[in-house]
């Protein structure tokens, strides 16, 4: 289980937060974006951005690993469906985590082009989750995953927890 949980965060987040990071860096933040001025307080800025994200990150993968039987990778998703812990309040907590994690990036570096690979990230991701990823835990898991999308949004946190229908 271990291997397949390196292997799988090598390759995800590990691209999301670290190659494409690099990539970025090593072209210089040119054109179109630029680079803003970065210091003590945007690493401090970006520490609080990234404690709780890296947290919330360790969270969900061990909810996957433990509770649903797989990793985050598409190729060995998890068996069981995950619907305790932070995906009670949205449906990608651990997306998110990466998201807040490359924007704590962009604020501890100063960089335009951190944020707008923030952004497409996003914006990528969402269009995976409406036109893939959705429609295929509609299909592994039917009425329980309709049930739980139509009370949890999809990125911004709900207050008022979830709590599936066969549990009272």
């Amino acid at each position: 289980m271990f291997w397949r949980m390196t292997k799988a965060v090598l390759i995800l987040p590990g691209t999301a937060l670290i190659y494409v990071p690099l990539f970025i860096q090593w072209l210089g933040d040119g054109w179109p974006f630029n680079r803003l001025q970065s210091g003590a307080l945007a690493w401090v800025m970006a520490a609080i951005l990234a404690a709780p994200a890296f947290a919330l990150a360790i969270k969900t993968m061990t909810q996957f690993l433990h509770e649903g039987e797989g990793t985050p990778a598409p190729w060995d998703p998890p068996k069981k469906f995950v619907v305790s812990g932070p995906y009670r309040h949205m449906r990608n907590p651990m997306l998110t985590s990466v998201i807040l994690i490359i924007i704590a990036e962009a604020v501890a570096l100063g960089s335009l082009a951190l944020l707008g690979w923030g952004v497409g990230f996003f914006i990528l991701n969402t269009i995976y989750f409406a036109f893939v990823e959705e429609p295929g835990l509609a299909r592994r898991f039917g009425k329980e995953y309709l049930d739980y999308k139509a009370s949890v949004p999809r990125w911004i946190p709900k207050v008022q927890p979830y709590v599936p229908p066969h549990s009272g």
